[in-house]
């Protein structure tokens, strides 16, 4: 007799604490430094009809950084609505939302050139943890592994996503 499971599993030879990624302003985030933390990832544009979630990836953070949650956003043209260099959308960010939370570098998220947390992600969690588009969201647990995705629908401070985080924190 033969049983089938489509249970994904996840050899995880690395967790989200081994990698890097530069920020916003070019210097390298080592991202263990958000070891034994709950990390909300989001790769975001400019451009998007999903932008203003900015305002509330802020109020995300503001409610539970004293908890232990970061957002860490991604910046990214893999989707075409991107300002074309870092400053300015450092500028945007800042301006326009007042955002405080770590950004990296603009960094492609899903295909071939990929960051290597993208890649990682998906050969962890699968299909499910690849951006579908801006927006999109990876919840990483406190071991460092992919706990949950969101779609770009998906509200920052809709319930869905602070039980969550509260779960896990």
């Amino acid at each position: 007799m033969f049983f089938f499971n489509n249970v994904t599993s996840a050899n995880y030879e690395k967790v989200f604490f081994d990698f890097k990624i530069k920020n916003i302003s070019g210097e390298e985030i080592e991202l263990k430094t958000f070891k034994n933390k709950v990390t909300l990832l989001v790769n975001t544009a400019s451009f998007c009809g999903f932008t203003k979630q900015y305002e509330d990836l802020q109020k995300l953070w503001e409610t539970y950084k004293s908890d232990g949650l970061m957002v860490l956003g991604i910046p990214s043209n893999s989707f075409n609505q991107e300002k074309t260099n870092d400053k300015d959308v450092k500028e945007f960010c800042e301006v326009n939302f007042n955002i405080n939370f770590p950004l990296s570098t603009i960094t492609e998220v899903k295909g071939d050139q990929a960051h290597e947390i993208y890649k990682w992600a998906k050969d962890n969690h699968g299909k499910s943890a690849i951006p579908k588009w801006n927006f999109y969201k990876i919840l990483i647990n406190k071991e460092g592994k992919v706990e949950k995705t969101f779609n770009s629908f998906t509200n920052p401070m809709s319930k869905k996503i602070t039980s969550e985080i509260e779960k896990i924190l």
